[in-house]
């Protein structure tokens, strides 16, 4: 009986973890929702940050990933008991980011689809220029 308790309730908590795919809005960029911004220094110099976005590195800029430094960065900036989004240049690295969030750590992430690329080219959102 007490495995049958502990599995549902182990069902249960996966079950309100989940990885969303959005585009940038301007309604997403107004909330109060963490955007993280999983880029690296050199993109984010290049191009800068949306407004109120967190930077914090996932891989590196050989294309290795940072995990501990991440989610140890993540936890100290961001609520992760609330939803928050991730962004990177064009939705490749946080297509693979917002799932494995989801499913390890039962955070409700969304992935931005388009990335930066989409925000700023094709929406024209304003940027504003990395700060270390």
């Amino acid at each position: 009986m007490k495995k049958i308790i502990l599995l549902l309730t182990l069902l249960t908590l996966s079950l309100f973890a989940e990885a969303k795919n959005s585009y940038m809005t301007q309604e997403i960029l107004d909330s109060d929702m963490a955007i993280v911004d999983v880029r690296t220094s050199p993109e984010w110099i290049e191009t800068g940050l949306l407004k109120g976005a967190i930077p914090i590195v996932f891989f590196n800029q050989n294309g290795k990933p940072e995990i501990n430094k991440f989610l140890k960065e993540l936890q100290e900036k961001v609520d992760v008991k609330k939803p928050f989004a991730i962004i990177c240049h064009t939705g490749s690295r946080t297509s693979m980011i917002a799932p494995w969030l989801a499913e390890n750590f039962n955070y409700n992430v969304i992935n931005i689809v388009g990335g930066m690329e989409y925000a700023t080219k094709g929406l024209k959102m304003k940027t504003h220029p990395y700060k270390k």
